[in-house]
């Protein structure tokens, strides 16, 4: 083999290689758990939603035929299991979908996490880890 061929085949299993880790990295955030800016924020109507008013909600839209959905939904029970204070609501997006569309939920699982005051803090497209969702719990029970 000569070297020149050598060197195409290196740089090439290198740039295959790169292009797996930067895939693996977006599909990851996926499910990570971000806050959401509070000077962004238009007041959005969630009195049917069945907020908590003592102490933080996860709300988390899914439908039946969603896959993904219940795998989120054993997360987020384990998590208010460990977190009694914290209360959780489950909106089927096919017999509510004026809720998200309110919340702008363009795809399942999305999942919202809203303080005692109704005010949202954290949004999560896809699954995120039970660890993610109890560390953005957490600071909410102080």
């Amino acid at each position: 083999m000569s070297p020149e061929l050598a060197i195409v085949v290196v740089v090439l299993i290198a740039a295959l290689g790169i292009a797996y880790v930067i895939n693996r990295l977006l599909a990851l955030r996926a499910g990570l758990v971000s806050p959401t800016p509070q000077s962004d924020q238009k007041p959005i109507d969630t009195s049917d939603l069945g907020l908590s008013r003592t102490g933080p909600t996860v709300v988390h839209f899914g439908a039946q035929w969603c896959g993904p959905c219940e795998g989120l939904r054993r997360v987020v029970e384990q998590v208010c299991a460990e977190l009694p204070a914290v209360a959780h609501v489950e909106i089927d997006m096919d017999a509510n979908p004026d809720a998200a569309r309110r919340l702008s939920v363009l795809s399942l699982p999305t999942t919202f996490i809203f303080d005692a005051d109704g005010r949202q803090r954290y949004r999560v497209n896809g699954v995120p880890t039970a660890a993610d969702l109890r560390s953005a719990l957490t600071p909410l029970l102080a």
